[in-house]
């Protein structure tokens, strides 16, 4: 894949000597590189953009995208750059650097990334693979003194990102909207061939129609599915653009992301999002209208299409919520996934924890506490001893809906026949005990500012298994203090 979806750009050396900040050995080996190597003066400038990918010339793409709804018809990597390919057997993965420089599609910004940003997207691609999410990967994080100019003056550091393909929507839509459709044809063909060898485009316009539906299908489930799986751990992307949507149904590009303390379904993690677009509530629909753009572009190359795309535009929902239901109906420990009872105690609870403002994370580790055998009183009484009880007994309100809570869900849950203790690991390997708050954030990039960077350390390796707590900080997995409710997030890095 070259011109005219790739630029050659050289990154741009840092004026200051580069640190290693992190590197995630246990990537580097599953990739098939040598942490040794990585690990190297050598290594760290390839890392960190101060020399290049041994036989390998850096390059960064163009695409366009919806930006809070609205088009703007360039785009492009401003500030990334792919810098290798690598194959291990059968497996294909890109590396690609965050921050190390301008490009052509910079449009006149310095290409650089902060050490503040860039040690939350390292740790929250990692914590987002633990959790079983589709998403890019973190390589490695690397900084140095050099000044960069945000709100304030912070310094320089570098992500390496690994995915199969940081192809996006956008990429789609750029070919499409300037009407290059014979490069829009040739891109598609590479990515279909490269990802998905089981699709057959064949040698002729129409078989490779029907290979371009097929493809699209397969990206409508794969978004569905892991939207589902974001509501799921109460994660809130803040920037669900379609420059930011993966072909691959990745998750990409962690910005003001989030995840849900306190519920409130209309959250806003993105302190830029005014009218609430990319709230928790609203990103299967935002999802789903996405969707509609990478649709529209793909139709230009299929002349008689449209009602087969809205067809399977229209399955979109269907996948969403088959997904959605099994996640939470196993969030919840019944049996069963599908029906309506089962969406009936989904959306009961969902509201019980929105009207109590009950903490996300806290509230589904709990629910290994109870017993789908014992009575309403016999549960309340046992649920107060977990460690993640997460109701105000104080509060007369909370503790009544609790105990009608406990009643539907008992009516679901019924009498289940898993030995009590299988019953419970199995919860347990479902609700993380820990997710990336922002709070724990905050407090790890402080100290990484002024050249502390074990608490960076800690949190990669809790995050790297969330749902032990033998080892696991207390103050992990303890509910937020209250000036975590003031921290603002916005799209600046």
């Amino acid at each position: 894949m070259g011109k005219p979806y790739l630029a050659e750009v050289p990154t741009t050396a840092l004026r200051t000597p580069p640190t290693m900040l992190h590197l995630n050995e246990a990537l580097a080996l599953e990739v098939g590189l040598n942490v040794e190597q990585l690990a190297s003066t050598q290594g760290i400038d390839v890392l960190s953009g101060n020399a290049p990918w041994p036989g390998y010339t850096s390059k960064a793409s163009v695409y366009c995208g919806h930006q809070f709804g609205v088009f703007v018809p360039q785009l492009g990597d401003g500030r990334a750059l792919l810098i290798a390919e690598v194959r291990k057997a059968s497996q294909y993965r890109q590396l690609q650097l965050k921050g190390a420089g301008p490009t052509p599609y910079s449009r006149h910004a310095d290409g650089r990334a902060v050490l503040r940003s860039s040690t939350r997207e390292y740790l929250a691609s990692e914590a987002m693979h633990a959790l079983g999410i589709p998403t890019t990967r973190a390589l490695s994080l690397t900084a140095s003194a050099d000044p960069v100019f945000r709100e304030t003056t912070e310094t320089a550091a570098i992500v390496c990102r690994v995915s199969e393909s940081f192809m996006r929507f956008g990429h789609t839509e750029f070919f499409a909207y300037t009407n290059q459709l014979d490069a829009l044809r040739n891109l598609l063909t590479w990515h279909i061939e490269q990802h998905h060898p089981e699709i057959d485009l064949g040698d002729t316009d129409a078989s490779f129609q029907n290979g371009l539906l097929e493809w699209l299908n397969v990206v409508v489930a794969r978004t569905a599915h892991m939207v589902a799986k974001w509501q799921a751990v109460g994660f809130c992307h803040g920037v669900m653009n379609t420059d930011n949507m993966s072909l691959l149904g990745l998750t990409i590009d962690y910005g003001p992301y989030g995840f849900v303390d306190g519920f409130d379904i209309d959250h806003i993690c993105n302190h830029s999002d005014h009218q609430g677009r990319y709230s928790y509530r609203n990103q299967p629909r935002i999802a789903h209208w996405n969707l509609y753009a990478l649709a529209q572009a793909v139709s230009t190359l299929l002349p008689d299409g449209k009602e087969t795309l809205q067809g399977l535009l229209d399955g979109f929902a269907d996948v969403f919520h088959e997904q959605h239901s099994s996640l939470f109906a196993h969030k919840l420990g019944l049996l069963i996934e599908q029906g309506e009872t089962v969406d009936t105690l989904i959306e009961n609870t969902l509201k019980f924890m929105h009207e109590h403002t009950l903490d996300f994370t806290r509230f589904f580790r709990s629910i290994s506490a109870l017993n789908p055998s014992a009575s309403v009183e016999q549960n309340f009484a046992a649920w107060q001893q977990s460690p993640f009880f997460t109701l105000s007994l104080g509060e007369e309100a909370q503790v009544e809906g609790a105990k009608i809570w406990l009643g539907q869900w008992l009516a679901v849950a019924g009498k289940s026949t898993v030995p009590l203790a299988d019953w419970r690991n199995q919860l347990d390997r479902t609700n993380p005990a820990f997710v990336l708050r922002n709070h724990l954030l905050q407090k790890a990039i402080e100290q990484a500012e002024h050249g502390n960077f074990a608490e960076v350390n800690r949190l990669f390796i809790a995050l790297s298994d969330p749902y032990q707590v033998d080892s696991m900080p207390p103050e992990f997995m303890a509910e937020p203090p209250d000036w975590a409710k003031s921290l603002v997030l916005s799209c600046s890095s």
